[in-house]
């Protein structure tokens, strides 16, 4: 466990450091000032079951996976961005296009109510909360197979409700 006087010293002992390593991996200071601040968030968070060996090198494996992570978020959300982009700028989407695009959010959201709980929640925690399947296992108390399964279950079921 660490205390809380450890962790000032942590903070102020690599807080610069973490944030010039992800600096020079994503090549923005303010992105790198927030990343740095979310490795310390989820240290702060996590001090209970932290004790004070490497933590040091946690830092950086934490700072690299969310440099990691942002990236393929900023990748998949830009991918996503042009293979839905109506138009090419110089012209409005249609109001076909416009309705058809209603129509599949309306759908995706009564498919959302309508699924199970325990889908849901899984779904819902990957998709929107960015968890992985270990931290969405240990929020919920149940095993990783049982995350696994359960955004299958999820994934099939917006399947059949959308296509």
């Amino acid at each position: 466990m660490i205390s809380e006087a450890e962790f000032k010293q942590l903070f102020d002992t690599h807080f610069d450091a973490i944030r010039t390593f992800i600096f020079y991996r994503c090549g923005n200071t303010d992105m790198a000032s927030d990343m740095a601040q979310d490795v310390f968030v989820k240290v702060w968070e996590k001090r209970k079951q932290l004790n004070n060996d490497n933590l040091k090198s946690l830092l950086y494996k934490m700072a690299n996976d969310m440099v990691i992570s942002n990236y393929r978020k900023n990748t998949s959300r830009s991918d996503f961005e042009q293979s839905m982009s109506l138009w090419d700028g110089s012209e409005a989407a249609s109001p076909e296009d416009e309705l058809l695009f209603e129509e599949l959010a309306s759908s995706y959201a009564q498919a959302l109510e309508k699924m199970p709980e325990t889908q849901r929640t899984v779904f819902l925690m990957s998709r929107n909360d960015e968890l992985k399947y270990q931290e969405i296992a240990k929020c919920l108390d149940i095993s990783v197979k049982a995350v696994e399964k359960r955004m299958s279950a999820a994934l099939q079921y917006l399947r059949e409700k959308l296509l």
